[in-house]
């Protein structure tokens, strides 16, 4: 990646950041100011990536000579970025569930302390969710 390109994603991540904070710093927060800010945070993020796909594609490319070594590079990277995947959204997943089950279960627990032990298996099914996210991602890993 040239520098200019590092430079305009650099400034894109900025606006990004900057335009929401810095319009809701001061003054009246409102339903149209808030949606001003998400108006022109969207505008301003989305022409600095055109810009910046602009300049990373409009340079020449060339094939490299190995390319069979390149593809077995990319598919090793891509199944990384698999298991990363299966496990990061998993857990998301079952960070999810289980907020849901145990705020309900904790209120039933309080009006009938007999159901506790049904309430946490319910509990306990939620997190089996992102087990198996981790386990589909030492799959994954195995096979590379």
């Amino acid at each position: 990646m040239t520098l200019l390109v590092k430079i305009t994603l650099s400034i894109a991540l900025l606006l990004s950041i900057a335009v929401p904070f810095g319009a809701f710093a001061a003054g009246e927060k409102t339903r149209g100011r808030y949606k001003v800010a998400l108006g022109v945070n969207t505008a301003l993020f989305f022409g600095v990536m055109l810009v910046a796909a602009f300049l990373m594609f409009s340079q020449t490319a060339f094939a490299a000579p190995e390319a069979a070594s390149a593809v077995s590079q990319s598919s090793a990277g891509l199944g990384y970025l698999a298991a990363a995947l299966s496990t990061g959204l998993s857990c998301v997943g079952g960070g999810i569930a289980v907020s849901a089950a145990a705020s309900a279960a904790l209120g039933a627990i309080s009006e009938d302390s007999s159901i506790l032990g049904k309430s946490l298996i319910f509990v306990g099914l939620a997190e089996g969710v992102c087990l198996y996210g981790l386990i589909i991602s030492f799959m994954i890993l195995g096979q590379l």
